[in-house]
């Protein structure tokens, strides 16, 4: 019985990535301004829900809220600006309500600035940038998951008991080539090398970071949305650290 589970969760899991393979390639291919927006707002409500669970937020109301930031990513040129402005608007309810914490604005730290970021960048440096980014923190896990299968023996951290250092490494290095070639498209070498290293380096660590948040709920995936995968959370954490790097970056290098 234990066999046969896991061989039609290994089938649910490949049959899912597929299929989130495929549906990724139709949207780049087609590269239509209302439609990356309307699929990464739908992305990024469905991780913003996962998120007020895995931080214990109960406050239904919060995500009106970020559908609002999201309907104003659509009309606002920049859209990671509006993470620093509710900020600011939190922080300014805070000082005027004593009985606000700052708890519920977690949600609107991870993963909201990282998925606004994501978005910012598609209007600024096209489709190409998200292919880049989605090639980097993809390699990445591929390239970890073999090493570390491989080779690995030493372990990394203890946020993630199965990660190893050969197999971060490993990880690192496969990413940081793969990126570069495709990083080539928008940037010189040099900068393709840097920009798709830090990326890498840095999904690592979003990685690290959605499973520090599971081990402190105590859950094992963030949402059961995707079969076989978890939730939208375990599908994009490495993008939301890896799109905040790699933005600025960019701006800074370019």
């Amino acid at each position: 019985m234990g066999f046969l589970k896991a061989l039609n969760s290994s089938k649910e899991r490949t049959v899912t990535g597929l299929a989130l393979v495929a549906v990724v390639l139709i949207i780049g291919f087609i590269d239509n301004f209302f439609l990356m927006w309307a699929v990464l707002g739908a992305v990024y409500l469905v991780a913003f829900k996962e998120a007020v669970k895995l931080f214990e937020i109960e406050n239904d109301s919060l995500t009106i809220y970020a559908l609002g930031i999201w309907l104003l990513a659509g009309v606002y040129p920049y859209g990671d600006d509006l993470f620093v402005l509710a900020g600011v608007a939190y922080a300014s309810a805070v000082a005027f309500n004593k009985e606000l914490t700052w708890n519920n604005f977690f949600p609107f730290i991870y993963p909201t600035a990282g998925m606004l970021f994501i978005f910012t960048m598609y209007q600024e440096y096209g489709v190409l940038s998200l292919l880049w980014l989605l090639v980097v923190v993809a390699m990445t896990d591929v390239g970890a998951y073999a090493v570390g299968k491989s080779i690995g023996k030493t372990p990394f951290c203890e946020t993630s008991p199965n990660k190893t250092m050969e197999g971060v490494v490993g990880g690192i290095v496969v990413a940081t080539f793969s990126g570069m070639f495709v990083g080539l498209s928008i940037v010189d070498l040099g900068v393709a090398f840097i920009i798709s290293f830090m990326v890498a380096v840095s999904s690592i660590f979003g990685d690290l970071f959605e499973s520090s948040l599971k081990r402190a709920a105590g859950v094992k995936d963030s949402g059961d949305i995707l079969p076989g995968h978890g939730g939208a959370l375990d599908r994009i954490d490495g993008y939301l650290f890896g799109a905040i790097v790699m933005l600025v970056l960019l701006r800074g290098l370019v």
